[in-house]
């Protein structure tokens, strides 16, 4: 039988695809290099040659999870009409990829993967920032935000709600984030001058993560 040969692209994406798949059903842990490669029926140098362990797989698959939802957040914004509050309000329940990758984030969250986590979420800020940007920009053209930098304001909103409610960074008590979770819509309406009640929705969605 002749083994076909792919192109070194499409090669690495299902290796990444195939150690997604495995990694939520099965839980990283339990996963083995071994086991991607029967899946794919390839040779041992041929997944080395991409990655140099099954850490640096993990991250490729993050990244992979990551760059896909800031896809599907561009998307929503391309196709939903209606004011910047309420693009606003539906993008932040789509950029929440927690509920899908379960098994996978919760690796990331063990103390040996502090770095990566930390690389990832800065990956993360940084992608999504451009999408919020532009809806800051739309609301301060609509009369609703006064904001004289929409992207270091992106940055910072993005950054501090991250970093203030992941337990993964910090083991957070339920009566710091329940503080936060009050304190934050007034803080969004602050920083962007918006009017009272804006970011009410956030309450809701935090108490809910």
């Amino acid at each position: 039988m002749v083994r076909m040969v792919k192109n070194p692209a499409d090669r690495k994406r299902e290796i990444i695809e195939t150690a997604r798949h495995l990694f939520q059903s099965k839980g990283y842990d339990k996963v083995t290099m071994q086991d991607i490669m029967d899946s794919l029926d390839i040779a041992k140098g041929t997944i080395y040659h991409y990655f140099k362990s099954k850490e640096e797989l993990l991250e490729a698959v993050i990244e992979s999870i990551v760059e896909t939802n800031v896809s599907h957040m561009q998307d929503i914004i391309e196709t939903t009409s209606g004011t910047a509050l309420e693009k606003i309000k539906i993008l932040a329940k789509a950029g929440d990829i927690s509920v899908e990758n379960t098994s996978i984030l919760e690796r990331l969250h063990k103390p040996d993967n502090s770095a990566m986590h930390l690389r990832i979420l800065a990956s993360m800020i940084t992608k999504q920032a451009g999408l919020y940007e532009g809806l800051i920009k739309q609301g301060c053209e609509e009369g609703v935000f006064t904001a004289e930098n929409p992207l270091e304001c992106a940055e910072l909103i993005l950054a501090g709600v991250q970093f203030l409610t992941d337990k993964g960074i910090y083991p957070w008590s339920s009566e710091d984030l329940h503080r936060r979770a009050k304190t934050l819509p007034k803080l969004l309406e602050q920083l962007l001058r918006a009017p009272s009640g804006s970011f009410d929705f956030m309450i809701q969605m935090t108490q809910n993560n």
